[in-house]
């Protein structure tokens, strides 16, 4: 056989070229192969929908790999490993029907949990809409959410009136946790410590479950929090002092729960909140918090259904931004100050019901009529004629609440039915012998008087 060398010198070029060609396709065919699902996520993922749905053939109608050919509410990322290697892992599962533009799996009236649900490691965000409805079988977070993947950023279940249990499965192991949301469930318990541990949170949402007991204080190190909604539940106690020191936060609803004592001072660092619930609680008899009017950024400021007492201050001049305001029930006495007509240009909404508020609406509320779409006013001890046009009723119907103020009145053309109408100016030559006009009819009679006594003086 011929050796290299006895080969012409001007065939040996040709040779060497087809040699890198071929090595170069060799190469390429191996770094362009299409990383699959591994065998083991496969099965897992089986077992998982299977938990959800088990009359569905899962394995039937999705025979091929679940993170190509799978169902919508399954989401797979590629990761490349510390050899070079792509691999392809399953990062996010969803569940339940949201709407036909978001047809995630549906679940059944047997849904459930399952361990699989563990060996996803690089699982990021876990969602479950309307899954555990049947309150009839009660369905428990299992205690091995606590082995769920470290990798976890979302863990979300809304509207799942059947969904019992605790957080106590959820631990500082859950580093990289962004959300934490159950809307609409059965958890009950205290939030744990270790929750505020969790230094990337950005939402806690729990509103409408059976929680109880007091909120740590170690929710004020999440530094990154923006939204804290315990909205609906039977938390008790002084909200936490703490809460001053979450910068970012932007909402904060802790309405409908057993909250007591002052409203803390230190609310008023969070210079970026635009709304901020409080109603339905049991907080003191200390007025309206005077620090609201530094927050410029509000936007609703909910106080409704607190015995705060006092009267309206003075603090709206920097609030020109905020859209709503609720003030029901919280035994307000005095009169409604003008500054709030002056000042709150763009507010929609405005509640002042079941007070003791007294005196005329300001004629500085007429400012509000392009904008106000809801005002209650009802209850109260108001007097005089509202400062409104005709065009404003007709605008508001039913949004516009008088009742229960006996002396407040409306011009005829406005009225419906919710208020007294005011009564037509008087005949101004009637008003000089009328009862209320004393004055004018004493002097009117002192000076009759002169001049009969001087015409009998003079023998006319």
């Amino acid at each position: 056989m011929a050796s290299l060398f006895s080969i012409p010198i001007p065939i040996l070029p040709l040779i060497i070229f087809f040699l890198f060609i071929t090595s170069t396709h060799s190469d390429s065919s191996t770094s362009l192969e299409t990383p699959t699902l591994s065998s083991f996520e496969q099965e897992s993922l089986y077992h998982i929908l299977e938990s959800i749905d088990s009359t569905f053939n899962w394995r039937l109608n999705y025979p091929d790999d679940l993170c190509y050919s799978g169902p919508r509410g399954v989401t797979c990322d590629y990761f490349t490993e510390t050899n070079g290697v792509t691999s392809l892992h399953i990062t996010e599962l969803n569940f339940g029907y949201v709407s036909d533009y978001s047809s995630f799996p549906p679940c059944s009236s047997t849904s459930s949990f399952s361990p699989s649900l563990t060996s996803l490691t690089y699982l990021r965000k876990l969602f479950f809409y309307k899954c555990f409805t049947d309150v009839t079988t009660h369905v428990t977070l299992p205690g091995y959410f606590s082995n769920l993947s470290t990798s976890l950023e979302q863990l979300v279940f809304i509207e799942n009136p059947a969904l019992f249990g605790s957080l106590d499965g959820i631990t500082s192991s859950f580093k990289n946790l962004k959300r934490l949301v159950f809307v609409g469930s059965n958890v009950t318990g205290e939030i744990p410590y270790g929750v505020g541990e969790l230094s990337e949170l950005e939402q806690v949402t729990l509103t409408r479950n059976e929680f109880y007991g007091k909120v740590p204080e170690s929710l004020g190190k999440l530094k990154k929090l923006k939204v804290i909604d315990l909205s609906y539940n039977g938390f008790e106690g002084n909200v936490p002092d703490s809460f001053g020191e979450i910068t970012e936060l932007f909402k904060l609803d802790l309405s409908s729960n057993h909250f007591d004592g002052k409203i803390p001072d230190g609310l008023k660092k969070l210079q970026r909140l635009e709304y901020l619930d409080l109603s339905y609680n049991k907080f003191g008899n200390f007025g309206i918090p005077l620090f609201l009017g530094e927050m410029q950024s509000l936007k609703e400021v909910h106080l409704s259904g607190n015995f705060l007492g006092g009267q309206i201050p003075e603090i709206w001049e920097k609030l020109g931004g905020i859209l709503g305001i609720g003030l029901s029930g919280v035994g307000l006495v005095g009169e409604i100050p003008s500054s709030m007509g002056m000042f709150l240009r763009n507010v929609s909404y405005l509640r002042l019901d079941n007070n003791r508020l007294e005196g005329i609406v300001p004629r500085e509320f007429g400012l509000l009529e392009s904008v106000l779409k809801e005002l209650n006013l009802e209850n109260n001890i108001l007097t005089g004629r509202l400062p409104f046009s005709a065009n404003f009723s007709a605008k508001m119907g039913r949004k516009l609440k008088l009742s229960g103020n006996n002396e407040l009145c409306v011009n005829e053309v406005i009225t419906k039915g919710s208020s007294q109408l005011c009564k037509k100016p008087v005949n101004p030559s009637a008003v000089l012998f009328s009862s209320g006009s004393s004055s004018t009819l004493s002097q009117f009679s002192s000076l009759f008087g002169f001049l009969f006594g001087v015409c009998f003086v003079l023998g006319f």
